[in-house]
């Protein structure tokens, strides 16, 4: 499992954070670090926090924005303490790790933890396919990105040595659509509503995010992005991308 389970971090402010998480990984054998425009990285702070899990440090990966950390993957899992107004297809620890379990045998999968202070931007999670959320106590529900991250990797760890329920999370298409494919479609589907007048500016934003969480629901599959991309491109009068 380890080959195919990523951990991305977004902009980490602070590297002890980072040598946490990398403890927190190496404990329950991940070892996929994707560390997306951290603050301070490499440092000696999260060396030390590591805690003897330098090797994770050294091959982390490093990226300027969540879709070049993503891009590859099919299955993406944005942890959020916040429930948004518009649904989203919403997993508990346990189910995300056995949606990860069971789509990472044929491509990555991303599990993605926002900042300390303010989580994931609703436009980073746009690009999620999936929430999971970590109950906590209501009237302290603050938990630290390090300690969100082992709860998440222990659930995957039990997942990957039998000794917990995998759980129904519905059929994963076995060539689901990657995140740039998906982003590409979601594009031209901005560019298609207004090119046909269907969008409204006090409207817009929410209707694209309600589409979004639409199309991730239905995991097309390469070949049907491309499809719904003709019809678009049909709708326009064949118009080309202004992207």
């Amino acid at each position: 499992m380890d080959s195919d389970i990523r951990i991305v971090m977004v902009q980490t402010s602070h590297p002890g954070n980072i040598g946490a998480a990398a403890r927190a990984m190496k404990n329950m054998c991940l070892s996929r670090l994707t560390l997306v425009d951290p603050r301070d990285f490499p440092c000696e702070e999260a060396m030390v926090r590591a805690s003897g899990a330098d090797d994770v440090l050294r091959d982390a990966r490093v990226v300027p924005d969540l879709d070049s950390a993503v891009a590859d993957c099919r299955v993406i899992i944005g942890a959020s303490a916040r429930l948004r107004s518009v649904p989203w297809p919403l997993l508990t620890p346990r189910e995300a790790a056995a949606l990860a379990q069971r789509a990472g045998g044929d491509d990555p999968v991303a599990l993605v933890f926002g900042r300390e202070s303010s989580g994931l931007s609703n436009e980073e999670l746009d690009r999620c396919t999936h929430l999971v959320h970590i109950p906590t106590n209501p009237a302290y529900s603050s938990l630290n990105v390090a300690m969100a991250i082992q709860v998440v990797c222990y659930e995957l760890m039990l997942v990957r040595d039998g000794d917990a329920p995998r759980g129904d999370v519905g059929n994963v298409p076995v060539r689901q659509a990657t995140a740039a494919e998906m982003e590409g479609f979601f594009g031209h589907l901005a560019q298609a509503l207004d090119d046909i007048g269907f969008t409204d500016e006090r409207r817009s934003a929410k209707l694209l995010r309600r589409l979004r969480r639409l199309f991730h629901r239905a995991t097309p599959d390469s070949e049907e992005v491309n499809i719904l991309r003709g019809i678009l491109s049909a709708a326009q009068g064949r118009k080309s991308m202004r992207r």
